[in-house]
């Protein structure tokens, strides 16, 4: 006589788009039951068709909307056996250009924010002595991306965070995940993207003008959400110690030369395969040009 396993249970924040509709979308197919969440569940159709599938609002800088998202995945669920920390936009621009209040969103969203919802959650995974954090950062936690200075400052910080956060939590039985996409065909660049300049600093213009069409090659021409999402999905179940797992090639490629080669050499060679001419010259070998 076969006994059934309980299902298993996903919480994925930013799921309005992107990564995390894919995942939640690919979680639910695997028969797993899904908190998706996002900041405005009002408008969102698809995902509250699914079986399974329980669409909440949560915004990674409302901590009452947090607790208010966990507690009822609780009740409706029972437990949660992983945490998608997917939430996060792009700051984009010179950082002279960015304003005191842009600098603190960024960091409020992408940091702070998965603190929060990380926090949350941290009581019922040590209560039941079992669970699994997955960090969705970016290949820009581990290499520079030219004008988006504030925004790999912060995903500098979830990597350094993720990877504190292993030591504190294994006593627990407590894992802790990063993944890392490189350039992926979502909204990041657009709706997602901030670029507002109301600073009045015109001395990046000439750069930025130059830089962004080549920046914003990279999300079409990347991997798509789902590839992400199997990325997410297979950390989630390899039952494996593995701390990183990157997300299309050009994360492969430049994550790899960032281990072997010295400074001197990579960070040039950053700005050289950013530079319009060679963008489109060699640009196919990493994207879809």
């Amino acid at each position: 006589m076969s006994i059934a396993l309980p299902s298993k249970t996903v919480f994925i924040t930013g799921c309005s788009s992107g990564i995390g509709r894919a995942a939640a979308k690919l979680f639910q197919r695997n028969g797993w039951k899904v908190v998706a969440t996002m900041r405005s569940p009002e408008q969102e159709t698809e995902l509250k068709k699914l079986d399974d599938t329980l669409v909440l609002r949560l915004d990674v800088t409302d901590q009452a909307s947090i607790d208010s998202a966990v507690q009822a995945a609780l009740t409706k669920f029972g437990h949660i056996d992983v945490l998608v920390n997917n939430a996060g936009y792009a700051l984009m621009g010179a950082f002279e250009n960015a304003s005191e209040e842009q600098i603190q969103r960024q960091f409020d969203t992408n940091v702070f924010g998965l603190m929060r919802v990380t926090r949350t959650l941290l009581p019922h995974f040590r209560a039941r002595k079992i669970g699994l954090i997955i960090n969705v950062a970016s290949m820009a936690g581990r290499l520079p991306i030219p004008f988006m200075s504030v925004y790999n400052g912060s995903k500098w910080a979830v990597q350094g965070f993720s990877e504190c956060l292993t030591y504190e939590l294994a006593p627990f039985n407590v894992q802790v995940k990063i993944v890392e996409p490189g350039a992926v065909d979502t909204a990041f660049f657009g709706r997602s993207g901030d670029r507002d300049n109301s600073s009045g600093v015109s001395a990046y213009n000439a750069q930025m003008s130059e830089q962004f069409p080549v920046i914003d090659k990279t999300g079409p021409g990347g991997s798509t959400s789902e590839d992400a999402a199997a990325v997410i999905f297979r950390a989630a179940t390899d039952g494996k110690g593995t701390l990183r797992y990157s997300v299309g090639k050009d994360a492969k490629v430049l994550l790899s030369a960032r281990k072997v080669l010295p400074d001197r050499v990579f960070l040039p060679m950053i700005g050289w395969s950013l530079s319009p001419d060679i963008f489109s010259r060699f640009g196919k070998l990493f994207y879809k040009t």
